[in-house]
């Protein structure tokens, strides 16, 4: 049985979603349609304005409606600690988390050959200006402890070749294969907490 036009289109755009199948897309859809007038109008109006109003800061990368955004313009954060992350999604997590307290610069990607991707060169070179522009004294990697967060770690590492500060990893607390965004902040606190000073030629030092 074939859906209405409508209903399969919106079930079709709910299946892009990471994590969601046909059924529940399915389910997604008809709890929509289910939902009075207002509902959709203003569930329409939120995707509008998420896409409208929502920009990269253009100091961190962080998703912003202001430019650049609080956490950049926030003068009582640890201006000498920068504290790298794939996504913007990791950054919430780890500010959620309330266990650290200084900038961030968010990559907007990973390092992964499989899929195709990488870090663009203009990223990275973004990354290195943002730390002399600060005059960092330490940047943290938290990448994810998965085989792409590693690529994308020693990618990182190569960037910032010649920065003569502290350069740590998130350590232990996080799963082999598991995601920043899903880490409670008892595991997150625990990776901070342990990071690990990296040395030049990629290979972590012990200690902090």
């Amino acid at each position: 049985m074939s859906l209405p036009e409508p209903l399969e289109k919106l079930v079709a755009l709910f299946e892009k979603f990471p994590g969601i199948g046909e059924k529940s897309a399915r389910r997604m859809a008809f709890f929509v349609l289910h939902q009075s007038q207002t509902y959709a109008q203003e569930l329409a109006a939120a995707l509008v304005d998420l896409r409208s109003r929502l920009a990269p800061c253009s100091a961190c990368g962080n998703m912003t409606d202001t430019d650049p955004c609080s956490l950049c313009r926030d003068s009582m954060r640890d201006r000498k600690t920068l504290c790298v992350v794939e996504t913007a999604e990791d950054l919430i997590s780890i500010e959620q988390a309330g266990i650290y307290f200084g900038l961030y610069f968010v990559l907007g990607g990973r390092v992964s050959p499989l899929d195709g991707e990488e870090l663009s060169v203009e990223r990275l070179d973004a990354l290195l200006s943002r730390v002399k522009s600060l005059s960092a004294e330490e940047v943290i990697v938290a990448t994810n402890p998965r085989v792409e967060g590693d690529l994308t770690y020693y990618s990182v590492l190569d960037a910032l070749k010649d920065f003569e500060g502290k350069i740590t990893r998130l350590s232990y607390g996080l799963p082999v294969g598991g995601s920043i965004g899903f880490a409670d902040r008892v595991t997150l606190h625990a990776a901070l907490e342990s990071r690990r000073e990296a040395s030049k030629n990629g290979n972590p030092q012990k200690g902090r």
